[in-house]
């Protein structure tokens, strides 16, 4: 039988990680699979710690991994597959959105399609606002125009992967991983699982207006290059307006079809447009410089303080 691993980031989950662990652990129960848990606390600063600690220390299954700060939701799931030896890992967070009662049909799926992925798709997001629907829908679909690799829709980090997969996920250096991401993009065979995503059982979401932009522009800088060909096109355009615009206005002066000389508002208009076009070229090259400042550094993407029931 394969060995299973189930991995889950934990940020401030006091609230919900009992019972994550309870339920989690009861469908683990019905499996024949030897199982495990890995649990990564990505620095919290409430009770998660010691729970996780409470956990692991009357159940060798569960693994803890302790980070030395907040690094991030993406660097957890990293760090939980780097440290993995199973052969199917399953990546689920704690808030229960994504039920992990769900694990035995994913694993079904698996066996019946010899996948090397089953990637999660929500057919439904109970408990979540209109804006948060709406926006989440768009991303995928920006994703899918803006990158040279199809993105599945409407998915998030919940999937199996397995060895194979996770093999080739560790050869990856780079620091601002869009993990569901870079999965599609190392290929094998992939197969979706649709389910109906259940609303929070306790606590707050991790990923605020703020974060999801960040990790909204990490993953398009990361798997595009259109916002620089996009960049480019505005500089060609700009460029096109600024010489129709000067020969109406030269032209206009010669044959008297045009008062602009007499008035300040085509001068304001050409100067916004003009400094606009350049403000966002700049902006689109500054991300992406700092995107290889950030790699050039070569630093850790995350550091461990501890572990507990790791060999």
């Amino acid at each position: 039988m394969k060995r299973l691993a189930v991995i889950v980031p934990c940020y401030n989950e006091e609230v919900v990680i009992a019972e994550s662990y309870r339920r989690t652990k009861e469908v683990l129960a019905s499996l024949p699979n030897p199982t495990e848990i890995i649990y990564i606390n990505d620095g919290s600063r409430d009770k998660t710690r010691e729970m996780l600690d409470n956990i692991a220390a009357n159940d060798p299954e569960v693994k803890v991994i302790h980070f030395s700060r907040n690094f991030g939701h993406q660097p957890a799931v990293t760090a939980g597959i780097n440290n993995c030896e199973a052969d199917l890992a399953i990546i689920i967070d704690a808030d229960m959105q994504d039920p992990p009662e769900l694990i035995p049909d994913i694993l079904a799926l698996q066996e019946k399609e010899n996948a090397n992925v089953v990637y999660c798709v929500r057919k439904s997001r109970e408990g979540e606002s209109v804006f948060k629907l709406f926006t989440a829908k768009a991303f995928y679909r920006i994703m899918n125009y803006m990158s040279e690799v199809h993105f599945p829709l409407d998915t998030g980090d919940f999937r199996l992967v397995d060895r194979k997969v996770m093999n080739e996920f560790d050869r990856f250096k780079e620091r601002g991983k869009y993990i569901r991401g870079l999965i599609s993009w190392v290929g094998f065979h992939q197969v979706p699982f649709y389910y109906e995503r259940e609303a929070r059982i306790a606590g707050e979401t991790k990923y605020p207006l703020s974060k999801m932009v960040k990790f909204a522009s990490t993953a398009m800088l990361y798997f595009s290059k259109k916002p620089l060909r996009l960049a480019t096109s505005l500089g060609f355009i700009s460029v096109l307006v600024g010489i129709v615009l000067a020969s109406w206005f030269t032209l206009g002066k010669i044959y008297g079809f045009s008062n602009a000389e007499t008035g300040w508002t085509s001068i304001m208009t050409s100067v916004i447009f003009f400094g606009g076009v350049q403000l966002l070229t700049v902006g689109v090259l500054g991300q992406y410089v700092g995107i290889l400042f950030d790699e050039i550094k070569a630093r850790p993407e995350y550091i461990i303080d501890e572990t507990k029931n790791f060999k």
